[in-house]
């Protein structure tokens, strides 16, 4: 059941946009997250995103082109960062694919770096794996070994 607590209206309206796939558990103090419904296997496709709108680079959008920023317009706005994802964001095909099992529950968290070359505001890392990477900054550092990046940031990290 999604938690929503007083203070914080979503910015989006009455239902989910992805209710038999993702759930999302809002909280205050920016602990919000999104989880998974169902069972899936290592690279099983969880789900198209669908409903992006342009933007410009901000804390809530997404880069999918070298010079293209996109705003999801859902509830998938609450996946966190991790150094350990649990999935890939492919900004090609527009969807979500397993990086390892997940079981009901399991956070939906990807690798920012993956999509973004330079964040709008970056921050410090505390999803305490074993690889963290520290400072959230975007690829623009240079690439991370054992990450999948999108077409966009391989052509960008190599410019």
């Amino acid at each position: 059941m999604t938690q929503v607590a007083e203070t914080y209206q979503p910015p989006f309206t009455d239902k989910s946009v992805y209710p038999s796939d993702i759930e999302i558990i809002i909280n205050q103090n920016y602990t919000s997250k999104a989880v998974i419904k169902k069972q899936v296997k290592k690279g099983d496709l969880i789900l198209y995103i669908t409903g992006t709108t342009k933007s410009k680079k901000r804390w809530t959008s997404v880069q999918v082109g070298v010079d293209e920023h996109v705003e999801l317009n859902s509830e998938l706005v609450y996946m966190n960062h991790s150094c350990d994802p649990s999935v890939i964001l492919d900004t090609s095909k527009m969807c979500l694919i397993a990086n390892k099992d997940l079981n009901v529950g399991d956070e939906v968290t990807f690798f920012y770096p993956s999509t973004e070359y330079e964040m709008d505001q970056p921050f410090q890392c505390w999803c305490g794996s074993k690889s963290c990477v520290g400072l959230v900054n975007g690829a623009k550092g240079g690439l991370k070994e054992g990450y999948f990046y999108n077409k966009h940031i391989l052509e960008l990290v190599k410019q």
